[in-house]
């Protein structure tokens, strides 16, 4: 109640929603179920209820989640609740397992710290909203864990479901083998036993995942590569290694000088619709989160195995290799939510100093966190 009356419910709403996906649970459950199912839930709804039909846009979501939605589905009879009660599992397993892996890595003050980090995390609402984040993250932390326990069937089998959950996921393949080799480095020191080497074929099992869809798609008769060219209906588009970093400080800039104009004429960046002073924050935001993930890199890269850091940063080549044009760093922020390396990095540098640390890294993320779910709630843009 508090978001509707400081921000107000977004106007064009009904347009991102034109079914009222929530309003058949009544003015009571609508209140309640509404806040989590907004944005990209109304896709994962319609694909779990009628699939990837000819539409360009929907094979831009991979199918592991609306499928778990239609699964569970069956005994909740709407794919709402049945998407909200996956998310809200699957947050409950990442976290204990993040939780096991950052223990093992850093110990348990560290462990602690990352994985509060993550719940109070800005965008942590995506992870008990109906999206794909925690299904993904569940597979992807659990995929490394197996691995540094030495169960390599386990870690491919996790490795290629996170990959038919989102794309991001194909890049686990790095972790994996980089542990792997990590694994034999330690052997020959006398550290622990190797693993044999026909053990890396299960590495393989992780592109099986995003094989199978395309395979599927093909099957139906449709673009077999769908899933990746669905990204141009969204306006994502190659532009080099990178790129999409220094595109996104220039409109952080511009979006900057024409929130101090105080006039919303002329529009300092490339149009992007709407209230130009809108635009301008949804350029501010995300280029915050880009400047805060340059020191969380660093102390992954410090303070955990190379594997960790590698992945983290493979990870976030794919959103600042292919920027949006309008906006480059257009969700930046939820993809940044599920790179658990980097809470990892961060609560090993809270853990290892002053008290103040852990108070200043979690008192101003969970102010983040009420200000940006409060937004969300009520149909305004976050990430």
């Amino acid at each position: 109640m508090g978001a509707f009356l400081v921000w107000g419910l977004m106007g064009r709403s009904t347009e991102f929603d034109p079914g009222a996906i929530t309003s058949h649970f009544g003015s009571v459950g609508n209140a309640l179920m509404a806040p989590a199912a907004r944005w990209d839930t109304t896709w994962f709804a319609t694909i779990a209820d009628h699939g990837y039909g000819a539409d360009e846009a929907r094979p831009a979501f991979f199918p592991l989640y609306p499928l778990a939605m239609r699964a569970v589905g069956l005994f909740t009879g709407d794919a709402v609740v049945a998407g909200l009660l996956v998310s809200l599992a699957a947050m409950v397993v990442a976290l204990a397992a993040l939780h096991r892996l950052t223990v093992l890595e850093l110990g348990a003050p560290a462990a602690r710290i990352a994985v509060w980090a993550v719940a109070l995390f800005p965008m942590a609402f995506f992870l008990s909203a109906v999206y794909s984040e925690s299904l993904f993250l569940a597979f992807a932390v659990g995929c490394v864990l197996a691995a540094r326990m030495d169960r390599w069937a386990l870690a491919g089998t996790l490795g290629g479901l996170a990959a038919a959950t989102r794309s991001a996921g194909l890049l686990l393949v790095v972790a994996l083998a980089l542990l792997f080799w990590d694994a034999r480095r330690r052997a020959s020191q006398g550290e622990r036993e190797a693993p044999a080497w026909p053990r890396a074929l299960w590495i393989g099992l992780v592109p099986l995942g995003p094989a199978l869809i395309c395979l599927w798609f093909a099957a139906r008769g449709l673009d077999w590569m769908a899933p990746f060219h669905a990204q141009d209906t969204w306006m994502r588009a190659f532009r080099g290694p990178f790129v999409g970093a220094w595109d996104g400080t220039v409109a952080a800039w511009d979006g900057a000088r024409q929130l101090l104009s105080g006039s919303r004429t002329p529009v300092y960046f490339a149009p992007a619709g709407g209230d130009p002073f809108n635009v301008a924050w949804h350029n501010l935001l995300p280029f915050a989160f880009l400047v805060l993930t340059v020191p969380a890199l660093v102390a992954t890269f410090r303070r955990l195995p190379l594997a960790y850091g590698a992945y983290a940063l493979a990870a976030l080549a794919l959103p600042l290799s292919y920027p949006v044009g309008p906006q480059p760093l257009m969700s930046y922020p939820r993809f940044v939510a599920v790179l658990f390396p980097l809470f990892m990095g961060a609560g090993a540098w809270a853990a290892a100093g002053a008290p103040w640390r852990t108070r200043v890294l979690l008192g101003v993320s969970a102010a983040g966190l009420v200000a940006c779910t409060a937004q969300f709630a009520t149909w305004h843009w976050v990430a």
